[in-house]
C-alpha cells in the first residue's frame, strides 16, 4: 500500500514540482490549499506522513492531534522550524526538514534588493509607466567600497559575502559561531555586533530564529547604527521589531529596507489579497513607505529550488519508510 502523505499550503507550483519528483516514489500524495492548524488537523486522519511550509502550524495542540490520528513523520519542506513545537514532538512525531534548497537562491535574491533599494528601480519602473523620465529622487550610491555588517554567516550568508566582495565591499560579520578559516579566505572580519552596527552602510539577516535572536533589530540596536543604514531581511520575520524599524524609517536614521519576511506574515504571504482591505496597520504602513520593498517570502523562489525541496522532502520520507538514518532530522 502507498504511503499517504498530507501536504499544506500546497500552491501550484508545489504540486507541479512534487508531483514530477514523486514518480520515483508513487507517494499518495494528498494536496490541501489550507495551511495546517487546530481547525483542519482532521485532515490528517490515516495519513503516514504531514508535509507543512513556513506558515503551517504545528504546536502541541496539533502535534498531539496528529500522533492520535496516527501520522507517524512530521515533513518540513522548509529550513526553519520555528513553527514547530520540539518538545511535544519529543518521542511522538520525528521531524525532518530540508536545509539548503538553494543558498545561491536566497543571496542572489538580496542582493537584488540591495540594488533595487539603492538605486530606486521600483521607483523607477513606475515613474517611466506613467511617462515620467525625471531623475530627481532617485540617486542611490556607490556600493564599491561601502561596509556591509552580515549577521550570520550560513551558506546563504557566505554566498553572499562572496558576491559582495566581487563587488568592492567590505565585509564585516557576526556569528555565534564564527567560521575564521572562511573569514581568512574571503578576507572578512567577525566584530561584536555594536561594532558593525556602528560601521555597517547596509546590514543584511541570515542567522536562524531564536529566543537570543528574536527582534535582534530593534529600538536599541537601530540607534547604535550608522546613519542613515540600510536593512536587508531574507530570513525571519521575527528578527525585526517592525514597530521600532517603522520609527527609524520615520527618523531617517534607517535609509531603507528590504523585508522578503515580515513577522505577521501568516494571514497574507503566499496569498492573493489584492481585493481586500490590509486591516494589518503594522503591514500597511510599511508599505506606504516608497524607500521600504516588501516581497512575499519569495526569496527562495526559483526552479532548482523547488526542485531541490520536494527531491529531498521525498527523500526524507523514504529514509523514514525505509527505517534508515535521519539525516535531516530536527532535535530540539
Amino acid at each position: 500500500m502507498a504511503y499517504k502523505i498530507a501536504l499544506f499550503g500546497a500552491k501550484p507550483y508545489d504540486i507541479a514540482s512534487f508531483d514530477k519528483i514523486n514518480e520515483q516514489y508513487n507517494f499518495d500524495i494528498r494536496y490541501f490549499k489550507g495551511h495546517l492548524n487546530r481547525n483542519n488537523v482532521v485532515l490528517t486522519q490515516g495519513m503516514d506522513v504531514v508535509c507543512i511550509f513556513v506558515n503551517d502550524t504545528a504546536d502541541a495542540e496539533v502535534i498531539n492531534a496528529m500522533a492520535s490520528n496516527g501520522v507517524k513523520l512530521l515533513a518540513l519542506r522548509c529550513a526553519g522550524f520555528n513553527n514547530v513545537d520540539l518538545s511535544a514532538a519529543k518521542d511522538k512525531l520525528p521531524v525532518v526538514r530540508v536545509p539548503a534548497y538553494s543558498p545561491y537562491a536566497v543571496a542572489e535574491y538580496t542582493l537584488a534588493l540591495m540594488l533595487s533599494l539603492n538605486r530606486k528601480i521600483h521607483r523607477a519602473y513606475w515613474r517611466t509607466r506613467d511617462g515620467n523620465f525625471s531623475l530627481n529622487g532617485l540617486m542611490g550610491f556607490d556600493m564599491h567600497g561601502k561596509t556591509a555588517g552580515i549577521i550570520g554567516t550560513g551558506k546563504i550568508a557566505k554566498i553572499l559575502i562572496h558576491i559582495l566582495k566581487g563587488l568592492g565591499m567590505h565585509i564585516l560579520a557576526n556569528d555565534l559561531y564564527p567560521d575564521e578559516k572562511y573569514a581568512v579566505e574571503e578576507g572578512f572580519t567577525y566584530v561584536p555586533l555594536d561594532e558593525l552596527y556602528k560601521r555597517a552602510d547596509i546590514i543584511s539577516l541570515h542567522c536562524p530564529l531564536t529566543e537570543q535572536t528574536r527582534y535582534i533589530i530593534n529600538d536599541d540596536s537601530i540607534s547604535k547604527m550608522k546613519d542613515g543604514v540600510m536593512i536587508i531581511n531574507t530570513g525571519r520575520g521575527q528578527l525585526i521589531n517592525t514597530n521600532a524599524l517603522i520609527e527609524g524609517l520615520k527618523e531617517k536614521k534607517v535609509s531603507a529596507a528590504g523585508l522578503d519576511v515580515y513577522e505577521e506574515e501568516g494571514d497574507y504571504f503566499y496569498e492573493d489579497k489584492s481585493d481586500k482591505i490590509i486591516d494589518d496597520d503594522v503591514l500597511a504602513r510599511l508599505l506606504s513607505f516608497n524607500n521600504v520593498i516588501v516581497t512575499s517570502h519569495q526569496a527562495f523562489f526559483t526552479k532548482e529550488a523547488l526542485h531541490n525541496i520536494a527531491e529531498t522532502t521525498f527523500k526524507n520520507i523514504d529514509d523514514f519508510r525505509k527505517g534508515l538514518p535521519l539525516i535531516n532530522e530536527v532535535t530540539k
